[in-house]
């Protein structure tokens, strides 16, 4: 009699921790609740200081398996750390939108990008004491071209045991087709594997969790399709937390994160979990 097949074990990870206390409050909720296994972190947030991060640590010291990394923030409302980063908005960072459109233009300069993900990276460390278990990049940044030079340069320059995210999909172009957002993600992301796995650095074999955050969508069955067909070590993205006025002022995602939240600490989330044969641990 054969035996039951070995589960997959996945990592979930939350971005935005530091985006907002609320924020903040719902990952290490999940974290502690066994809910997530990890979490990225970005260092220019509103809610980054030295208390929340010691909150994180402690929570995680709970969920021994959770990593946690650096979420490299390059877009507006945020603003950098180095003193003469360019391109600017006023004092912020592009909108994602024109940060791409000139990185596809090649008017991107990458040492400022270098000099910028290097700060973070620094930054990071002084408040956790060590470097992160991974590095990715808020609305995905990372993989944008011009920018993923100076990022995977930092990268193996600084931490380069860390593994990067990579947003690519392991699944039939008929699936990969129904999603434009992912699809794009996919395209930039075959270029940033050559360019991560040139440098030496690792990355994870398959990405899911993009969708439409503007469209009220049923989450339990997107992270159905999101587990389907993922490859052992593979990433699913996901952006619990609770809405406060922080959060408000700096992202237009709010009410969706809250749906997240409530799936993933659900009954309905853990028997998921076990119908597709998918741990966390």
């Amino acid at each position: 009699m054969s035996s039951a097949a070995s589960p997959r074990r996945i990592w979930l990870c939350a971005d935005d921790y530091g985006i907002s206390p609320g924020v903040n409050r719902a990952i290490r909720d999940l974290i502690e609740r066994g809910r997530l296994n990890a979490t990225s972190v970005m260092m220019v947030g509103a809610a980054i200081e030295r208390s929340e991060a010691e909150a994180l640590q402690a929570s995680a010291k709970a969920s021994p398996r959770c990593a946690i990394g650096l979420h490299v923030t390059l877009s507006a409302p945020f603003r950098p750390l180095t003193m003469h980063f360019r391109p600017l908005d006023g004092d912020m960072f592009m909108p994602f939108p024109k940060l791409l459109r000139a990185g596809l233009a090649r008017r991107l300069d990458r040492e400022f990008f270098r000099a910028e993900v290097k700060a973070q990276l620094a930054a990071f460390v002084d408040a956790f004491g060590r470097a992160p278990d991974f590095v990715d990049g808020h609305q995905h940044v990372q993989l944008y071209p011009q920018v993923r030079d100076g990022f995977v340069d930092a990268v193996a320059e600084a931490a380069p045991q860390a593994w990067v995210r990579q947003g690519g999909r392991n699944l039939p172009l008929a699936q990969r087709l129904a999603s434009p957002k992912a699809m794009v993600l996919d395209i930039l992301s075959a270029q940033f594997r050559r360019r991560a796995g040139g440098a030496g650095l690792g990355f994870n074999p398959g990405f899911a969790g993009a969708y439409d955050f503007t469209r009220a969508a049923d989450f339990g069955e997107l992270m159905r399709q999101f587990l389907d067909g993922l490859p052992d070590g593979g990433l699913v993205m996901c952006h619990p937390g609770f809405v406060d006025d922080i959060l408000t002022s700096h992202d237009p995602m709010t009410d969706v994160r809250e749906r997240e939240h409530a799936y993933l600490k659900s009954d309905a989330f853990a028997r998921l979990l076990a119908d597709t044969n998918v741990t966390l641990g």
